[in-house]
């Protein structure tokens, strides 16, 4: 039976006030997020006046941080530059010779797979890790605690995790920019028929330093975007066990976007206008 007081009209204006409701709230949630990430961003900055005295603090978390995340990177590194060979040999094979190969690698690699591959493995890691940490100390009241004792929590839990995310982001790319490079050069060697003196000829042929050194600025940036978010999202749990599953999610969806709309970025900051000719 049709219920005659349904108006079409009025279930319009009821979708497009939900819908700009959500988007409202999605906004709010943004800059919030913006907001406070920048504050402890700041606060982080304004502690390393300390850093001596949180020294052991910060090789502790640049352990959990680094080392901990290098079988991950590894397996990454080296199926990447597997991989990379394989496509670049079969897009390329009837256009360029094949000592341009190893270029083709070498520049995919160092400037943009070895720096955002790495970033997005160890982020997805490391930045749930440490929202769930955190959000627990929130929710358990310990941060409250920390502030009773006069203990501030931003030097002793936000400023050692982003100092060494800062410091081993860099290391671990150096390592898997190594690695799929290695990669690279044994699948050529071993399945394209290329070898290894021609691969080599053709990395030497192209290699610039400043390749290297925008990967390396790359992992930097993108190593203060994982901790920070992390630690973002874990100080603002709220809502016990479920909230530090939700922190833990943010942290590691916030990451991975700022990642790629960072690398975006950066190259264009990078190579177009700082090592732009």
């Amino acid at each position: 039976m049709r219920n005659s007081s349904f108006t079409p009209g009025l279930a319009i204006a009821h979708v497009g006030a939900g819908l700009f409701g959500t988007i409202g709230r999605v906004a709010i949630d943004v800059v919030t997020e913006v907001g406070f990430a920048g504050i402890l961003l700041w606060r982080s900055l304004l502690s390393l006046r300390k850093l001596g005295r949180s020294a052991p603090l910060v090789i502790e978390q640049a352990r959990r941080i680094g080392v901990e995340s290098l079988p991950l990177v590894i397996i990454t590194s080296v199926f990447t530059g597997a991989v990379t060979a394989v496509q670049a040999a079969y897009q390329l094979k009837e256009f360029v010779p094949k000592i341009y190969l190893g270029t083709a690698i070498y520049k995919s690699v160092v400037i943009e797979l070895g720096p955002v591959l790495t970033a997005l493995v160890v982020g997805g890691r490391v930045s749930a890790s440490i929202a769930a940490e955190l959000g627990t100390m929130r929710v358990t009241e310990q941060i409250d605690a920390m502030d009773a004792m006069a203990i501030d929590p931003i030097r002793y839990l936000t400023m050692p995790r982003i100092v060494a995310a800062l410091v081993m982001l860099p290391v671990l790319t150096v390592f898997a920019d190594i690695l799929a490079i290695g990669g690279g050069f044994f699948v050529a060697n071993a399945s394209l028929d290329i070898s290894p003196k021609v691969f080599i000829e053709g990395m030497k042929m192209f290699f610039v330093p400043r390749d290297i050194l925008g990967g390396l600025m790359k992992a930097f940036v993108f190593g203060g975007i994982i901790s920070l978010m992390g630690c973002s999202a874990g100080l603002r749990t709220l809502g016990g066990a479920v909230g530090v599953g939700a922190a833990a999610t943010r942290a590691v969806v916030t990451s991975c976007v700022l990642i790629l709309v960072g690398d975006y970025v950066l190259a264009v900051l990078l190579f177009r206008i700082i090592f732009g000719e």
